[in-house]
């Protein structure tokens, strides 16, 4: 082969290696997403969880309200003026009242009175890691967002290709080879949980997309005010006047709207620019039996009811936007929807990491040496949770201030980018256990310090027992079926 015919033959392998890391790395967003996603179903049970001591009440009194929100901004005295004020009231998945300001987050007694600081940094680093990748808001949903798109034409080209893959849905070949074994895993959870991926794909894609475009609008036409924008579908807020007043009266806003409206539930209150004269009441309030995540009641400062905005009975578009979000993480319908959903999510994982292992697997018989991305793609299978735990660990051990985006980006990148460099090193059986050993020492030491307490703080510990248990068997079963001495890569 002359010089030009070898550049050629160099840029081309150059190309397609380049062309599969970018393959692995959308694979291991869309995993990170999923695997996320799946622990943010039960985000309320884990924020209890990460801070069992924190005070607890099934109700608060509309009184004990107002005395909770005065007490939040006399701390904040001395400091710029809050533009928002949250309340998050008590419910059953988190019977937790907590005041927020500009400027901290505390969780109340029965009576209104600060106890403790909100301090589930890991559970919002969750969040962050679910919906933008922590990124930078904007471009993060965008990511997140067309990550959602490709799902759900990776789920619905899947269906194409294999036009038999709904007659064969019960057709599993578990004892035959491993690779057939796997393929069938990955069909068989692909057609179990089409409805799931397509709902999670295309609500993920609205919501990403969605708040992405409204913010760039925001910029081009309402000089970066996203309030604007929001306001044309969730109402507009009350216009700013700085001037100091007394505070407004949430008190009597809560008693008018439970006499007013009995059968539904509030479960936020929101003052903007609290304690002036411009600052106004919104009391989000959950509806019985409806999809969307609430209606927003206004008052005004001395209390009085002003009207809604229509999320339960306004315009269509408007119904279908506020249902979005409960569809997308499964809050619709308590504890059994949320346990489906945590199901259906973890089997959206298996499936991302059997669908990428066989496509690596494809290629390196069709001749491409994928020793090193495989290495990376059993890093980030088994890696990204056990770094997840490295991280609950650093919140734990140094604080609730400690940086968990950082820390979770750079681990996970240096663990990835070490396995890459030395890929015989990468055996996932070390991997496995390593991560089982983990989750165990984290239930475990769970237990011991909270005790039995809540049945919520209980089954998670016993789900990280569980899961150990069920990682150390996968990995007690891949040495059978593996040559433990080489850990190859492309098992």
């Amino acid at each position: 082969m002359n010089a030009e015919g070898q550049q050629k033959s160099s840029l081309a392998q150059r190309a397609l290696a380049a062309h599969g890391a970018i393959a692995l790395l959308a694979s291991a967003l869309l995993y990170i997403i999923a695997l996320s996603g799946t622990l943010v179903v039960v985000a309320p049970q884990l924020q209890r969880w990460e801070q069992p001591a924190a005070p607890e009440q099934r109700a608060i009194s509309p009184a004990a309200v107002q005395s909770a929100i005065a007490a939040a901004l006399a701390r904040d005295a001395g400091k710029s003026p809050s533009t928002f004020l949250y309340v998050r009231l008590p419910d059953e998945d988190l019977p937790r009242t907590t005041v927020t300001t500009d400027h901290a987050s505390w969780y109340v007694d029965g009576a209104g009175q600060p106890i403790a600081p909100e301090a589930n940094a890991w559970t919002e680093f969750l969040l962050a890691l679910h919906i933008n990748l922590t990124l930078p808001v904007t471009w993060g949903m965008l990511v997140v967002g067309g990550i959602g798109v490709a799902l759900a034409a990776i789920t619905l080209t899947g269906v194409l290709a294999l036009p038999k893959i709904i007659r064969d849905a019960f057709r599993l070949r578990a004892r035959h080879d491993p690779w057939i074994a796997r393929a069938d895993w990955h069909n068989r959870l692909g057609t179990w949980t089409l409805p799931f991926a397509l709902t999670i794909a295309l609500t993920g894609a609205v919501i990403g997309l969605g708040s992405a475009s409204v913010a760039l609008l925001a910029r081009s036409d309402a000089g970066g005010n996203l309030l604007a924008i929001y306001g044309l579908i969730f109402g507009e807020e009350p216009r700013e006047d700085p001037v100091p007043a007394p505070l407004a009266n949430t008190a009597r806003a809560l008693a008018i709207l439970t006499a007013r409206i009995p059968n539904v539930r509030p479960t936020f209150v929101i003052i903007d620019h609290p304690g002036t004269r411009g600052q106004g009441i919104q009391i989000l309030a959950e509806h019985p039996r409806r999809l969307i995540y609430g209606e927003s009641y206004r008052f005004n400062a001395a209390g009085d009811y002003l009207g809604k905005v229509g999320l339960s009975d306004g315009e269509v578009g408007r119904q279908a936007l506020a249902s979005i979000y409960r569809l997308h993480f499964g809050t619709f319908a308590g504890l059994p929807v949320a346990l489906a959903y945590v199901a259906m999510g973890l089997a959206l994982c298996a499936i991302t990491a059997t669908g990428t292992t066989l496509w690596l697997r494809k290629r390196e018989r069709a001749g491409y040496s994928v020793t090193r991305l495989a290495a990376g793609w059993k890093t980030v299978v088994w890696g990204t949770p056990l770094v997840l735990v490295f991280a609950l660990w650093a919140r734990w051990l140094v604080g609730p201030d400690v940086p968990l985006a950082m820390l979770f980006w750079l681990t996970l990148a240096a663990m990835i980018g070490g396995m890459i460099a030395w890929p015989r090193v990468a055996c996932d059986h070390a991997l496995r256990i390593a991560l089982a050993t983990a989750l165990g020492c984290t239930g475990a030491a769970h237990l011991v310090v909270s005790g039995l307490g809540p049945s919520p703080l209980l089954i998670v510990n016993l789900a990280l027992l569980m899961t150990a248990t069920v990682v150390a068997a996968s990995a007690k079963r891949g040495v059978g079926q593996t040559e433990p001495q080489s850990c190859d890569p492309t098992d």
